[in-house]
């Protein structure tokens, strides 16, 4: 018999699933990359609409569904060169503000309509905002940081130096990065703001340890803490889980899963509840031109849906359009490889919302780690009972206890049990799982 109906569990503001991207897709694929010209002049098409996936009308790289912002189109973005000639001041500390705001704004509007929705990704990849990010080829932006304290205050003892240096860097840096967002939502408030490859992971280091777990670095994670503030400034998170021809095939699936477990982390850190995760993938590996096959879908796009993410985007570069051979050759990828898989999942993510949510949630993984459950049809798909219901804004999230049964391990709901939700499963006996089902509020 059916346990008395109990007092919805209503989930914290916080906790709340953020709203689908596009056409209410609880999953959507976003194509960015500048195709057009392979129909327009080289007559062949690509069909994306077939396969769910989204673009920007006439296949342009900049429109109303996604617009990428890059360091030169974009105000006036201080960056130094290879040769350490600076653009705009080189640091952020010599950046003019208010003249690089009015140019943000200025963009803003020449590019995207008043009613823009869609993705807006700023890709700012010359320094990073805190200084120990800045190692490498970016240690230049120190070496440009103290010179401008030996400008401003003269010589110093080399302590105070660098102290003055690293705390003008960062407040420099913190202030334009979040006047830029600012400024973007101000002028554009539906579109989804943030800054491509935020938040970071630094796990490629599976050639320097013995077992490679894919976890992200415990000192990169703190920095990502120390960003509070940019994450409170964003409308949305644009992680990177471009795969490195190099990664061995075994290991790829655990660099994606811990990258995308990050940003699903720092979600939480959004003010007005979680924000979106949108993930940047590529139809190709890092600096190859070799298609991904299959498998690396499931471990880059599959993924994506079965951890929550509300999207993921594909980039590319020209290189996909240069010539009709490859404009051909990107069109047999899609309609062979690419095309179905990206059906197939989103089908199953909004098949499986249908299910648990009534179609006012996201399905995830009920445990992340799980790497084995996917949100697929047919062959390889994961079982019903592995995935939980997020309800979106506006909507409560009941538990539900169902007893399993059927064909296929479906849910027959003939046999059902209502209970507040709680840590542990109650008491029914072998044979419950449970359900989150989304009720309005």
């Amino acid at each position: 018999r059916a346990a008395p109906l109990a007092p919805p569990c209503l989930s914290g503001h916080s906790t709340h699933a953020p709203e689908p991207l596009a056409g209410g897709q609880p999953f959507a694929v976003v194509w960015n990359i500048p195709t057009g010209r392979c129909q327009h002049r080289f007559g062949v098409g690509l069909p994306l609409g077939d396969y769910g996936i989204v673009e920007n009308q006439g296949g342009d790289f900049a429109g109303q569904n996604i617009t990428i912002f890059y360091k030169n189109k974009f105000g006036l973005y201080p960056y130094l060169s290879e040769q350490g000639v600076p653009h705009n001041g080189g640091i952020p500390q010599r950046v003019p503000l208010s003249a690089h705001l009015d140019r943000v704004a200025e963009d803003i509007r020449l590019l995207l309509r008043p009613a823009f929705h869609g993705l807006a990704v700023v890709d700012w990849e010359e320094w990073r905002p805190l200084w120990a990010q800045n190692w490498g080829p970016k240690r230049m932006y120190r070496a440009a940081s103290e010179q401008w304290v030996r400008d401003q205050h003269g010589i110093l003892p080399a302590r105070q130096q660098l102290r003055l240096a690293q705390s003008e860097f960062e407040q420099a840096a913190q202030t334009l990065m979040e006047e830029t967002l600012l400024a973007g939502r101000t002028l554009r408030p539906a579109g989804l703001w943030g800054f491509y490859r935020f938040p970071d992971c630094l796990n490629g280091n599976w050639a320097k340890v013995a077992n490679y777990s894919g976890q992200c670095q415990p000192a990169e994670v703190q920095r990502n803490n120390l960003l509070g503030w940019l994450w409170a400034a964003s409308s949305a998170l644009y992680p990177s889980i471009y795969l490195p021809l190099a990664l061995p095939p075994a290991l790829r699936r655990r660099y994606v899963h811990h990258r995308l477990r990050e940003a699903l982390r720092v979600a939480a850190f959004g003010t007005d509840g979680l924000l979106p995760v949108i993930a940047y993938s590529r139809l190709s590996f890092r600096r190859s031109p070799r298609f991904l096959e299959l498998a690396d879908l499931v471990h880059t796009i599959g993924e994506s849906a079965a951890l929550g993410a509300a999207g993921l985007v594909l980039w590319g570069d020209m290189s996909y359009s240069r010539s009709p051979e490859s404009c051909a050759s990107l069109r047999h990828y899609l309609v062979s490889t690419l095309g179905p898989y990206v059906a197939n999942v989103t089908a199953a993510a909004r098949e499986c919302s249908y299910r648990q949510c009534h179609g006012h949630g996201r399905c995830v993984r009920r445990q992340p780690h799980d790497l084995g459950s996917l949100l697929h049809l047919g062959p390889g798909a994961g079982p019903s009972a592995a995935f939980r219901c997020h309800c979106y804004r506006g909507w409560l999230a009941w538990s539900l206890w169902a007893k399993v049964g059927g064909l296929c391990g479906a849910f027959r709901l003939d046999t059902i049990a209502i209970a507040a939700e709680r840590q542990h499963r109650p008491q029914f006996g072998s044979g419950w799982v449970q359900q989150h089902l989304c009720f309005p509020a």
